[in-house]
Protein backbone atom coordinates (compact mmCIF):
# COMPACT_ATOMS: atom_id res chain seq x y z
CA UNK A 1 0.00 0.00 0.00
CA UNK A 2 1.24 3.17 -0.77
CA UNK A 3 2.71 5.59 1.77
CA UNK A 4 0.26 8.55 2.58
CA UNK A 5 2.01 11.84 3.93
CA UNK A 6 -0.32 14.69 5.73
CA UNK A 7 0.38 18.09 5.55
CA UNK A 8 -0.96 21.16 6.19
CA UNK A 9 -1.20 24.12 3.80
CA UNK A 10 -0.73 27.63 4.14
CA UNK A 11 0.18 27.68 7.75
CA UNK A 12 3.13 26.84 9.99
CA UNK A 13 0.67 25.51 12.90
CA UNK A 14 -1.28 21.86 12.52
CA UNK A 15 -3.94 23.81 13.88
CA UNK A 16 -4.05 25.82 11.19
CA UNK A 17 -4.10 25.46 7.20
CA UNK A 18 -5.80 23.80 4.66
CA UNK A 19 -4.67 19.58 5.60
CA UNK A 20 -3.63 17.54 2.78
CA UNK A 21 -2.86 14.05 2.16
CA UNK A 22 0.35 13.38 -0.48
CA UNK A 23 1.24 9.90 -1.92
CA UNK A 24 5.11 11.03 -3.14
CA UNK A 25 4.76 7.65 -5.72
CA UNK A 26 1.56 6.71 -7.03
CA UNK A 27 3.28 4.65 -9.61
CA UNK A 28 1.06 1.44 -10.65
CA UNK A 29 -2.67 2.97 -8.87
CA UNK A 30 -5.51 3.42 -10.84
CA UNK A 31 -7.72 6.39 -10.76
CA UNK A 32 -10.40 4.57 -8.82
CA UNK A 33 -7.31 3.71 -5.56
CA UNK A 34 -6.45 7.02 -5.88
CA UNK A 35 -9.98 7.64 -5.62
CA UNK A 36 -10.86 5.69 -2.76
CA UNK A 37 -7.61 6.46 -1.46
CA UNK A 38 -8.82 10.37 -1.19
CA UNK A 39 -11.93 9.40 0.48
CA UNK A 40 -10.42 7.44 3.11
CA UNK A 41 -7.97 10.15 4.03
CA UNK A 42 -10.73 12.34 4.22
CA UNK A 43 -9.16 15.80 3.42
CA UNK A 44 -10.21 18.23 0.73
CA UNK A 45 -7.41 17.05 -1.69
CA UNK A 46 -5.11 14.35 -1.77
CA UNK A 47 -1.85 14.56 -4.38
CA UNK A 48 -0.85 11.58 -6.10
CA UNK A 49 2.56 11.74 -7.61
CA UNK A 50 4.48 9.52 -10.50
CA UNK A 51 8.14 10.27 -10.57
CA UNK A 52 9.29 11.49 -14.27
CA UNK A 53 12.85 11.33 -15.45
CA UNK A 54 14.45 10.05 -12.71
CA UNK A 55 15.70 13.43 -11.29
CA UNK A 56 13.89 13.84 -8.42
CA UNK A 57 12.03 16.84 -9.44
CA UNK A 58 9.89 16.33 -12.41
CA UNK A 59 6.45 14.66 -11.24
CA UNK A 60 3.12 13.81 -13.04
CA UNK A 61 0.59 14.73 -10.33
CA UNK A 62 -2.86 13.65 -10.24
CA UNK A 63 -5.42 15.24 -7.23
CA UNK A 64 -8.27 13.96 -5.71
CA UNK A 65 -11.36 15.12 -3.18
CA UNK A 66 -13.30 13.28 -1.36
CA UNK A 67 -15.67 12.82 -4.18
CA UNK A 68 -14.09 13.57 -7.66
CA UNK A 69 -10.88 14.41 -9.42
CA UNK A 70 -9.92 17.92 -9.28
CA UNK A 71 -7.50 19.22 -12.04
CA UNK A 72 -5.35 21.29 -10.23
CA UNK A 73 -5.35 22.01 -6.22
CA UNK A 74 -3.34 24.91 -4.93
CA UNK A 75 -2.59 23.87 -1.38
CA UNK A 76 -2.38 20.43 -2.08
CA UNK A 77 0.45 21.46 -4.21
CA UNK A 78 2.14 23.64 -1.52
CA UNK A 79 1.66 20.47 0.78
CA UNK A 80 3.02 18.34 -1.74
CA UNK A 81 6.09 20.50 -2.75
CA UNK A 82 7.05 21.08 0.98
CA UNK A 83 6.62 16.98 1.31
CA UNK A 84 9.66 16.99 -1.35
CA UNK A 85 11.80 19.56 0.06
CA UNK A 86 12.22 18.08 3.34
CA UNK A 87 13.07 15.04 1.82
CA UNK A 88 15.56 16.46 -1.10
CA UNK A 89 15.83 19.89 -0.39
CA UNK A 90 14.67 23.07 -1.29
CA UNK A 91 14.49 24.08 -5.38
CA UNK A 92 12.78 24.01 -8.04
CA UNK A 93 9.71 21.12 -9.04
CA UNK A 94 7.69 20.78 -11.82
CA UNK A 95 4.63 19.31 -11.65
CA UNK A 96 3.05 18.12 -14.57
CA UNK A 97 -0.67 18.17 -13.42
CA UNK A 98 -4.41 17.54 -15.70
CA UNK A 99 -4.95 21.44 -15.98
CA UNK A 100 -0.98 22.41 -17.43
CA UNK A 101 2.85 22.03 -16.10
CA UNK A 102 2.98 23.79 -12.54
CA UNK A 103 6.36 25.39 -11.82
CA UNK A 104 6.80 25.19 -7.86
CA UNK A 105 9.83 26.65 -5.94
CA UNK A 106 10.71 25.77 -2.44
CA UNK A 107 13.40 27.51 -0.12
CA UNK A 108 13.70 27.23 3.70
CA UNK A 109 13.13 31.09 5.41
CA UNK A 110 13.48 31.52 8.91
CA UNK A 111 13.31 28.09 9.82
CA UNK A 112 10.36 27.14 7.71
CA UNK A 113 9.88 25.94 4.72
CA UNK A 114 7.93 28.17 1.72
CA UNK A 115 6.74 27.19 -1.85
CA UNK A 116 5.63 29.31 -4.67
CA UNK A 117 3.65 27.75 -7.62
CA UNK A 118 3.05 29.52 -10.70
CA UNK A 119 -0.02 29.23 -12.15
CA UNK A 120 -0.81 28.70 -16.08
CA UNK A 121 -2.14 30.96 -18.12
CA UNK A 122 -5.32 32.24 -16.71
CA UNK A 123 -8.33 33.10 -18.17
CA UNK A 124 -11.82 35.84 -16.92
CA UNK A 125 -14.46 35.70 -18.04
CA UNK A 126 -18.23 37.51 -17.54
CA UNK A 127 -20.63 35.37 -15.09
CA UNK A 128 -24.01 34.40 -16.65
CA UNK A 129 -26.17 36.57 -14.58
CA UNK A 130 -29.04 33.53 -14.45
CA UNK A 131 -25.92 31.44 -12.67
CA UNK A 132 -25.23 34.33 -10.51
CA UNK A 133 -28.77 34.39 -9.66
CA UNK A 134 -29.17 30.67 -8.82
CA UNK A 135 -25.33 30.49 -6.61
CA UNK A 136 -27.05 33.63 -4.38
CA UNK A 137 -30.44 31.85 -3.71
CA UNK A 138 -28.80 28.26 -2.79
CA UNK A 139 -26.24 30.80 -0.09
CA UNK A 140 -29.20 32.70 0.92
CA UNK A 141 -27.60 35.80 -0.58
CA UNK A 142 -28.88 38.57 -2.44
CA UNK A 143 -27.55 40.99 -4.89
CA UNK A 144 -27.50 43.83 -2.16
CA UNK A 145 -24.49 41.88 -0.78
CA UNK A 146 -22.48 41.82 -3.36
CA UNK A 147 -20.36 44.97 -3.80
CA UNK A 148 -20.62 46.93 -6.94
CA UNK A 149 -17.13 47.83 -7.30
CA UNK A 150 -16.07 43.88 -8.29
CA UNK A 151 -17.82 42.64 -11.55
CA UNK A 152 -19.32 39.58 -11.61
CA UNK A 153 -17.06 36.74 -12.91
CA UNK A 154 -15.60 33.58 -13.59
CA UNK A 155 -11.58 32.95 -12.85
CA UNK A 156 -9.39 30.86 -13.77
CA UNK A 157 -5.32 29.47 -12.62
CA UNK A 158 -5.88 25.87 -13.27
CA UNK A 159 -9.93 24.88 -12.35
CA UNK A 160 -13.12 27.65 -12.42
CA UNK A 161 -14.31 29.51 -9.57
CA UNK A 162 -17.12 31.84 -9.44
CA UNK A 163 -16.17 35.09 -7.27
CA UNK A 164 -18.61 37.48 -5.45
CA UNK A 165 -16.98 40.21 -3.43
CA UNK A 166 -19.49 40.74 -0.14
CA UNK A 167 -20.09 44.71 1.09
CA UNK A 168 -19.76 43.28 5.16
CA UNK A 169 -17.38 41.16 6.47
CA UNK A 170 -20.79 40.28 8.81
CA UNK A 171 -22.25 38.56 5.68
CA UNK A 172 -19.31 36.43 4.83
CA UNK A 173 -19.31 34.80 8.35
CA UNK A 174 -22.86 33.95 8.02
CA UNK A 175 -21.99 30.75 5.72
CA UNK A 176 -24.96 28.02 5.58
CA UNK A 177 -25.99 27.02 1.89
CA UNK A 178 -28.02 24.48 0.18
CA UNK A 179 -25.67 21.39 -0.62
CA UNK A 180 -26.90 19.57 -2.98
CA UNK A 181 -28.39 21.99 -4.92
CA UNK A 182 -24.96 24.31 -5.00
CA UNK A 183 -23.28 21.35 -5.57
CA UNK A 184 -25.52 20.50 -8.83
CA UNK A 185 -25.18 24.17 -9.84
CA UNK A 186 -21.32 23.99 -9.82
CA UNK A 187 -21.13 21.08 -11.46
CA UNK A 188 -23.55 22.15 -14.14
CA UNK A 189 -21.37 25.36 -14.75
CA UNK A 190 -17.87 23.60 -14.12
CA UNK A 191 -17.00 25.24 -11.12
CA UNK A 192 -14.79 23.87 -8.48
CA UNK A 193 -15.18 26.06 -5.80
CA UNK A 194 -16.81 29.95 -5.30
CA UNK A 195 -14.78 32.59 -3.93
CA UNK A 196 -16.71 34.34 -1.50
CA UNK A 197 -14.07 37.32 -0.49
CA UNK A 198 -14.45 40.58 1.64
CA UNK A 199 -11.71 43.11 0.98
CA UNK A 200 -10.52 44.36 4.56
CA UNK A 201 -9.38 47.73 5.34
CA UNK A 202 -5.72 46.48 5.68
CA UNK A 203 -4.68 45.54 2.18
CA UNK A 204 -5.91 42.09 2.71
CA UNK A 205 -8.68 39.81 1.66
CA UNK A 206 -10.98 37.47 4.12
CA UNK A 207 -12.19 34.57 2.00
CA UNK A 208 -14.46 31.55 2.44
CA UNK A 209 -14.81 29.07 -0.24
CA UNK A 210 -17.74 26.52 -0.62
CA UNK A 211 -16.48 22.85 -2.23
CA UNK A 212 -19.39 20.89 -2.51
CA UNK A 213 -18.51 18.97 -5.89
CA UNK A 214 -15.45 17.74 -4.06
CA UNK A 215 -17.92 16.49 -0.84
CA UNK A 216 -16.23 19.33 1.02
CA UNK A 217 -18.65 21.83 2.51
CA UNK A 218 -15.82 24.56 3.03
CA UNK A 219 -12.16 24.85 1.78
CA UNK A 220 -9.91 26.24 4.78
CA UNK A 221 -7.51 27.50 2.20
CA UNK A 222 -7.68 27.46 -1.54
CA UNK A 223 -4.02 28.09 -3.80
CA UNK A 224 -6.08 27.64 -7.06
CA UNK A 225 -9.04 30.33 -5.89
CA UNK A 226 -6.43 32.58 -5.10
CA UNK A 227 -4.49 32.51 -8.01
CA UNK A 228 -7.61 32.64 -10.06
CA UNK A 229 -8.68 35.94 -7.78
CA UNK A 230 -5.23 37.03 -8.30
CA UNK A 231 -5.91 37.13 -12.13
CA UNK A 232 -9.68 38.57 -11.71
CA UNK A 233 -7.95 41.88 -10.28
CA UNK A 234 -5.78 42.07 -12.79
CA UNK A 235 -7.68 42.06 -15.94
CA UNK A 236 -10.69 43.57 -14.44
CA UNK A 237 -7.42 46.43 -13.35
CA UNK A 238 -8.50 46.43 -9.64
CA UNK A 239 -4.98 45.88 -8.27
CA UNK A 240 -1.46 47.32 -10.01
CA UNK A 241 0.07 44.96 -12.34
CA UNK A 242 3.00 44.36 -9.78
CA UNK A 243 0.46 43.93 -6.62
CA UNK A 244 1.09 41.64 -3.64
CA UNK A 245 -1.46 40.91 -1.37
CA UNK A 246 -2.72 38.61 1.05
CA UNK A 247 -5.86 36.38 1.51
CA UNK A 248 -6.48 35.01 4.75
CA UNK A 249 -9.50 32.17 4.83
CA UNK A 250 -10.16 29.75 7.23
CA UNK A 251 -10.88 31.90 10.21
CA UNK A 252 -14.41 31.33 10.54
CA UNK A 253 -13.31 27.45 10.80
CA UNK A 254 -11.14 27.68 13.11
CA UNK A 255 -8.26 27.25 10.92
CA UNK A 256 -6.59 30.06 10.02
CA UNK A 257 -4.16 30.33 6.84
CA UNK A 258 -2.72 33.26 5.11
CA UNK A 259 -1.83 33.09 1.18
CA UNK A 260 0.53 35.31 -0.30
CA UNK A 261 -0.57 36.38 -4.17
CA UNK A 262 1.92 37.76 -6.41
CA UNK A 263 1.05 39.82 -9.96
CA UNK A 264 3.97 40.27 -12.33
CA UNK A 265 3.60 42.73 -15.20
CA UNK A 266 5.72 40.76 -17.68
CA UNK A 267 3.01 38.26 -17.38
CA UNK A 268 -0.17 37.11 -16.37
CA UNK A 269 0.89 33.79 -14.74
CA UNK A 270 0.15 34.54 -10.79
CA UNK A 271 2.19 33.07 -8.59
CA UNK A 272 0.88 31.56 -4.93
CA UNK A 273 3.24 31.36 -1.83
CA UNK A 274 2.62 29.76 1.55
CA UNK A 275 4.75 27.72 4.39
CA UNK A 276 3.61 23.89 5.27
CA UNK A 277 3.44 21.80 7.85
CA UNK A 278 3.65 18.32 8.91
CA UNK A 279 0.59 16.66 10.56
Amino acid sequence: MAEILRYTAFSDDPAGGNPAGVVLDATGMSADEMRATAADVGYSETAFLVPRDGDGRTYDVRYFAPASEVAFCGHATVATAVALADRIGPGPLAFHTPAGEIAVDTVARGGRLWATLTSVEPQVEPADADLVDDVLDALGWSRDDLDPRYPLSRANAGVWHLVLVTRTRERLARLSYDLPRLAALMREADLTTLQLVWPDHFGTFQSRNPFPVGGVFEDPATGAAAAAFGAYLAHHGLVASDAAFSIEQGVDMGRPSLIHVNLSPDTSRVRVSGKAVVL
